[in-house]
């Protein structure tokens, strides 16, 4: 259930840049290189993409003891939105 708090979130730079981040890549990301792309703190980006494992955007896999992070197939859908309004803005 999408929450007016999820809402926000599509609202703000830094979830926005992390879908963004994590759809220009084609294999999965660590937290801790996320977070220097988009420049904020680990324990920022981890608590921006806890929200989004929420909403079922992201998943996390555990590879020995480090996670690595994925989009869904959902998530991937509204990077793709996002990376279409950024282009109309930029325009």
């Amino acid at each position: 259930m999408v929450t007016e708090d999820h809402f926000d979130l599509f609202f703000r730079r830094k979830p926005a840049m992390m879908l963004l981040a994590l759809k220009r890549v084609s294999k999965a990301k660590y937290g801790s290189v996320l977070a220097k792309e988009v420049d904020c703190t680990y324990s920022h980006a981890v608590k921006i993409l806890q929200t989004l494992e929420e909403m079922g955007l992201v998943v996390f896999e555990k590879k020995g003891r480090i996670k690595i992070i994925k989009l869904t197939k959902k998530g991937l859908e509204i990077a793709d939105h996002i990376e279409a309004i950024k282009e109309i803005v930029s325009k």
